[in-house]
């Protein structure tokens, strides 16, 4: 029968040295994941004005309109970008179609992609895109122009809300950037 003795006996250092490599392992995967969850539930939720994707429109028009502004931005590309319109007024629950142009100013291909947030920030829980070119990576070859379309609307539940009760403009802000590897 074999005794306490002839087992091998784990010092408290190498408990401690192995507690550390599993901190700093979990503080790593942490830090890896922070960025994907974090994009997840703002999109989840609306949070820091973050728009949600949304498969169709209401079924519910109310008669309260809200002023739609549209901001354009680039960000470390040889692009231009512009929307077509600088505002759209429509109704809650209603939906809008905006165009946006985008131009490739260099002589080589630029791939990008367009980010968006909602200001003020309590409004993006209730701004809802069906169709939008922002939610993948676009190719424009040297020196072409593209016309994107956005299909959106504002939730319904935006007029009964306490924090977007007295809004009636909103302003949809965009960045267009290159893609990583992107031309």
């Amino acid at each position: 029968m074999p005794t306490d003795r002839s087992r091998p006996r784990v010092s408290a250092n190498a408990r401690l040295a192995l507690a550390c490599v599993v901190g700093v392992c979990a503080m790593a995967g942490a830090a890896y994941a922070s960025v994907p969850l974090y994009r997840v539930f703002c999109q989840v939720t609306g949070f820091d004005g973050t728009v949600r994707r949304a498969e169709a429109a209401p079924t519910r028009v109310l008669e309260r309109t809200v002023k739609v502004r549209f901001d354009t931005n680039v960000r470390d590309a040889p692009l231009t970008f512009r929307a077509e319109q600088v505002s759209q007024t429509l109704r809650v629950g209603e939906t809008g179609l905006a165009f946006f142009e985008v131009t490739n100013t260099s002589d080589a291909p630029v791939v990008g992609q367009a980010v968006y947030n909602v200001v003020p920030e309590q409004a993006g829980a209730h701004f809802r895109k069906i169709q939008c070119f922002c939610f993948e990576e676009q190719t424009l070859a040297a020196g072409e122009t593209a016309r994107f379309p956005m299909a959106y609307f504002i939730d319904p539940e935006f007029a009964t809300d306490p924090d977007t009760r007295g809004t009636g403009e909103i302003t949809l802000s965009y960045t267009f950037f290159r893609s990583q590897g992107g031309g």
